[in-house]
């Protein structure tokens, strides 16, 4: 740590994240989002197209314990704004005791999508939707359709009874860059509040130029390479496909 630029870290401590309690403002309605959390039955975008997977698991409301859901009024299946750092997404609450009080949850495995315009695609698990651009960096996604019965060259695609294909949550979430170890650090920092009206299920809203200096903040935060002999990252760090030796060193 200390030939790497941080030497405050040569011993093991403690670090408070974006997320510890000290930035929270609970009687706000804010609450760290565990968006990482993943249901058993899906394994993340590779169980896309796995129908019998999709049959069981098809929607990804908002987790919260029931503390949390009384002392702000919401009930199971309440349409909820999830405001984030870059914009917000609208999603339906499912309140329940098995949920940590304090922190709020949403499985990023569901919320496929695709335009109209687009291929026919998977139709097991997408939600048909509009994007707009309402004004320069600003863009909206509506939820046209959810998942339909139609008839196809797999006679189950008839059979399909359920209608909510999630919510996209992933693209309202900020670009966290980890200062030491440069990777996203995924858990987010919301403020809950009922949705507005015209609000439906599934619709989401991102500024992309907000994205962008949230990233350049993180950044700034960073020490840069390089390391010792000129490294750009350290040799022992996993990597499933690790490159060649000379990449690693800065010229």
């Amino acid at each position: 740590m200390v030939d790497w630029k941080w030497p405050e870290h040569r011993l093991p401590g403690y670090i408070k994240s974006h997320i510890h309690t000290d930035g929270i403002e609970s009687e706000k309605g804010e609450f760290p989002l565990v968006p990482t959390f993943r249901l058993p039955t899906l394994i993340h975008s590779r169980s896309g197209n796995a129908k019998w997977l999709a049959e069981i698991s098809n929607r990804n409301p908002l987790w919260m314990h029931t503390s949390d859901a009384d002392r702000l009024g919401f009930k199971n299946d309440d349409l909820l704004r999830v405001n984030t750092e870059i914009g917000y997404f609208i999603v339906k609450v499912w309140v329940t005791e098995s949920m940590r009080p304090g922190v709020v949850a949403c499985s990023h495995h569901i919320g496929r999508w695709r335009r109209p315009q687009d291929p026919v695609a998977n139709r097991w698990a997408t939600n048909s939707v509009e994007i707009l651009e309402i004004e320069s960096g600003k863009w909206k996604m509506n939820v046209l359709d959810g998942i339909q019965a139609t008839e196809g060259e797999d006679s189950d695609l008839s059979r399909i009874f359920w209608r909510d294909g999630g919510v996209h949550q992933n693209i309202t979430h900020a670009v966290h860059p980890d200062p030491i170890s440069g990777m996203h650090c995924w858990h987010q920092k919301v403020r809950l509040e009922k949705a507005h009206p015209g609000d439906r299920h599934g619709d989401l809203f991102v500024d992309t130029e907000q994205s962008f200096q949230v990233y350049k903040d993180w950044l700034a935060n960073s020490r840069p390479a390089p390391g010792p002999d000129g490294l750009r990252r350290p040799l022992w760090f996993k990597r499933p496909l690790k490159p060649v030796m000379e990449k690693f060193y800065l010229k």
